[in-house]
């Protein structure tokens, strides 16, 4: 029985696998042999076992041990070109597995012929990460061709760009403002998120994710999540798409005065302090202001950070709802009674009071009479009988002080002291001790150019006018600051 053919691919059977061979049957008076290295995947375990059919091709010559030489790679290879020469010639894909990678991409066994597919050809974007390919199975088409030199090149892109387009037409029938798309997010990015559409990509901006508020695109999605969308804009010229996903739930502001109406008590979280108040989180995307005067009743709040911090969970009640503007106005301090309220049963006008000096200005001091509650006792009613110019004449910061509810308005938060009304009124005992006509002992105090002002008792001054002073002969006279005279009383003006 003759040999077969030598370089004709014919079947055989494989009988079994040594160290180094293959030993198969080929029909012929001798089995034939098979290097082992020919038959190993790409794990290195071997593609056959006894039994199985192999395809070879009779190489010329034999073995050091007489037997037939045979290969499989080409065998392979012989029927891997008639392959890829009908895949190349119908512009038709061919699928093939990763060997490795080589200098500018990768090599691809074919079926028993390696071709080279450019690092460009591997994906529609640039590829970074070309040896995750190793070993897995690739569906390319077959750009160039060379059966003499024995040369392959294959792309994988041009396949993907196909489909791609395919997809694109698909996904441009139904594109339309207004229109509910499921899409895989594919970047992230600071400002958004770009959402696959199908061939054509969308922008989903971070302030079109949540009626709430969002630190990042991550907070929400994920690279490779399918999501649903909105199509807000599409510009078919330019290919842009903007794309929402809050919109596909309805606005929480539409119904918010409803929802949240004045005098409610509401909770919420904190979100963010600022210097002017504190930002609540009622909902999501619902947020309320507390501001710093709604805080507390007491005027002496240094900073909101004093009362709140983020993420607490607070109660606050509604004062005010603007839904145009997306504005709900909170306060704090109205879950507590206001203690300007009840001052007036509390303080009466004429009761006596005692707390401590808080601060000094020009016009006067505010004294603490208790938490938060200030009073303001002006220069003018510290003494009855010294010209005060300044109340540091008089107090200093942190002094105990006694003084007497002069007058209280709550709507303006207005508390009027007075220490000189502890006293007795020294002008009150002059009137009523002394008359028009009295002679009384006097020291000039200061002059001025219509007259002098005379100290005539202890905090009581009186003018005598340049007419009323003469001498003894009736003669006018200058009066000089020191002197000391007898002066009679003309008029009194209590």
């Amino acid at each position: 029985e003759s040999l077969a053919d030598e370089h004709k691919v014919i079947a055989g059977t494989v009988l079994k696998l040594t160290d180094k061979h293959v030993v198969v049957d080929i029909g012929a008076k001798s089995e034939g042999l098979v290097p082992i290295a020919q038959v190993l995947d790409h794990e290195g375990k071997p593609r056959f076992q006894a039994g199985d059919a192999i395809p070879v091709l009779v190489e010329h010559g034999e073995s050091e041990e007489g037997y037939p030489r045979l290969s499989y790679e080409k065998a392979q290879r012989t029927a891997a070109w008639d392959t890829i020469e009908k895949a190349y010639n119908e512009k038709g894909s061919i699928t093939g597995r990763v060997v490795d990678r080589v200098k500018g991409g990768v090599s691809v066994d074919l079926g028993g012929a390696v071709a080279f597919l450019p690092g460009s050809q591997v994906d529609i974007r640039p590829a970074h990460n070309l040896d995750a390919l190793k070993g897995q199975p690739i569906e390319v088409r077959v750009i160039k061709l060379n059966k003499k030199r024995g040369n392959v090149v294959v792309s994988r892109k041009a396949i993907l760009d196909e489909q791609v387009a395919e997809q694109r037409g698909k996904t441009l029938d139904k594109l339309a403002e207004g229109a509910v798309l499921t899409g895989t997010v594919k970047n992230l990015t600071d400002y958004g998120a770009f959402v696959d559409l199908g061939g054509i990509d969308g922008l989903l901006h971070i302030t079109d994710m949540s009626w709430g508020r969002l630190t990042h695109p991550r907070d929400l999605v994920h690279v490779g999540d399918e999501i649903h969308v909105k199509v807000l804009k599409f510009d078919k010229e330019k290919q842009r798409v903007s794309l929402g996903f809050k919109q596909l739930t309805p606005d929480p502001w539409l119904d918010a005065a409803e929802r949240y109406p004045v005098g409610a008590h509401v909770k919420g979280r904190i979100i963010s302090v600022t210097d002017y108040g504190a930002f609540v989180e009622l909902e999501q995307g619902i947020e309320g202001l507390v501001h710093v005067s709604e805080m507390t009743w007491s005027k002496r709040m240094k900073h909101p950070s004093k009362i709140v911090k983020v993420n607490d969970q607070v109660e606050t009640v509604v004062l005010n709802v603007n839904p145009g503007d997306r504005r709900i106005s909170l306060g704090l301090k109205q879950l507590e009674t206001n203690p300007w309220d009840s001052l007036q049963n509390k303080y009466p006008v004429g009761a006596t009071v005692e707390g401590r000096v808080r601060n000094l200005t020009e016009f006067g001091a505010f004294v603490e009479i208790e938490d938060g509650i200030d009073g303001l006792v002006h220069v003018s009613n510290m003494s009855w009988t010294k010209r005060v110019k300044h109340p540091s004449e008089v107090l200093k910061k942190g002094d105990k002080v006694k003084a007497v509810v002069l007058a209280i308005e709550p709507a303006n938060r207005r508390l009027s002291l007075g220490m000189k009304q502890l006293q007795p009124d020294a002008w009150q005992n002059f009137f009523e001790t002394h008359k028009v006509g009295d002679v009384v002992h006097g020291k000039v105090l200061r002059a001025a150019q219509f007259g002098a002002f005379v100290e005539i008792a202890e905090g009581i001054e009186a003018l005598c006018h340049n007419s009323e002073a003469v001498d003894e002969a009736g003669a006018p006279r200058k009066l000089q600051p020191g002197e000391e005279h007898e002066f009679k009383i003309v008029k009194m003006n209590p």
